[in-house]
């Protein structure tokens, strides 16, 4: 994922569902200097990480 789309699913009012490693996440906040991103697991909001941004997918739903 590009680092302006994180920051945009970050601002966004709506449920965007983004997935690392194929698991659900809340992104918590962007570091644009380091191109990462804190995120945290939708079923453990206790496992907190700090990854590339660019490991991040955004799940497209489908209508």
């Amino acid at each position: 994922m590009e680092i302006e789309r994180a920051k945009q699913i970050l601002q966004s009012p709506e449920k965007i569902t983004v997935l690392y490693q194929g698991e659900p996440v809340w992104i918590d906040m962007v570091d644009e200097s380091a191109e990462k991103a804190q995120v945290h697991s939708e079923t453990n909001p206790d496992d907190v990480k700090k990854i590339p941004v660019w490991d991040l997918e955004e799940k497209k739903e489908v209508h």
